[in-house]
């Protein structure tokens, strides 16, 4: 056989046994699916997911209702209100992504704080008290808070008590009220005996360490919930959200097979069971903690509009209509 036959023979091989497994495995990073479907029958966890949002934000409404009160957005671990780069040379980065814009073009006042990225949740809710009052300037608010964020308000709302800040009501999105088994996971892979070095170097090159420890399960449902009971005089919501195991060089991955493993469905950061607080509203499926606050994976879904998908979520609709329940709530 001649050496170009040689050579097609061998890429048709190749085309019929790779390209296949492939295109499947693609089929499988575009295409959103409830770990229910694949795990209901051997996951008992799955039992308390309480009601599953698949496409109910996957599109804007005409209409959302405006509430009451100002909307407080208290953002996560590692967060910020606005980074400014390049020495404001290219558009500020934001959190909230879009979703601080969309709120305020339905009328809505919004408030966007700005607490210490790693500090802990002492340090981060003192900033968020102090951010609320000097902006809301005695007003109610509605706060919504992104994972870390809705510790700092609980925290805020039952410990500090600030008199010149009045909270309605506290919708918490992927907040882990009772820990996370990654963090626990990375304290016991540096050990007690390394810790006080790491410290050192984190701090040495400015960043805060006093979050860190604080959101592990232990301390979470040891220490904190115990002795931060709610407030009657607030209304408390929370939602959670899952998605199926990362794609091979996501940097949750790993996250989410440990966390599947000692908790269940989980959004690669926070699991749902650590997600609930006051009224559940339901559990998000096929989302990530990042696409939480639309810092969504933007091939991801431009290859599923190739492929004749549209997108399951949208993160504006979504905070679009918690405002919407807010107001409805009377709030």
């Amino acid at each position: 056989m001649s050496l170009y036959r040689c050579a097609i023979s061998h890429r048709n091989r190749l085309h019929n046994t790779i390209r296949p497994s492939l295109i499947s495995d693609v089929q499988r990073w575009l295409t959103p699916r409830s770990y229910s479907i694949n795990h209901e029958n051997s996951d008992p966890r799955l039992k308390d997911l309480g009601k599953q949002i698949h496409d109910e934000y996957a599109i804007i409404k005409e209409h959302y209702a405006t509430p009451k009160h100002p909307v407080v957005l208290a953002h996560g671990l590692l967060g910020f209100a606005e980074l400014q780069v390049v020495g404001g040379w290219l558009p500020a980065i934001q959190y909230w992504r879009g979703i601080t814009d969309a709120l305020k073009a339905s009328g809505i006042e919004v408030i966007t704080a700005a607490v210490p990225p790693s500090g802990s949740i002492e340090q981060r809710a003192e900033k968020l008290a102090h951010g609320i009052a000097e902006v809301a300037q005695g007003k109610s608010v509605n706060i919504i808070a992104h994972s870390m964020g809705g510790l700092d308000a609980r925290y805020m709302i039952s410990h500090l008590q600030p008199k010149n800040v009045d909270v309605r009501s506290l919708v918490t999105v992927a907040s882990p009220h009772r820990g996370s088994a990654f963090a626990d996971y990375l304290f016991e892979e540096i050990g007690t005996e390394r810790l006080p070095s790491v410290y050192k170097f984190v701090e040495g090159v400015g960043i805060d360490t006093g979050a860190f420890e604080q959101l592990t399960r232990r301390y979470m449902t040891g220490e904190f919930n115990p002795r931060t009971p709610d407030s009657p005089d607030v209304r408390y919501f929370s939602y959670g959200a899952m998605t199926d195991q990362p794609p091979l060089f996501s940097p949750f991955r790993h996250s989410h097979k440990i966390i599947t493993d000692l908790e269940g469905p989980n959004d690669g950061l926070v699991s749902v069971e650590s997600s609930k607080w006051g009224s559940y509203k339901g559990t998000l499926v096929g989302v990530s903690h990042l696409d939480l606050i639309n810092w969504t994976n933007r091939l991801k879904w431009t290859l599923r509009k190739l492929m004749g998908q549209g997108p399951t979520f949208n993160a504006i609709a979504f905070y679009l209509d918690i405002v919407d329940m807010l107001a409805k709530e009377d709030l």
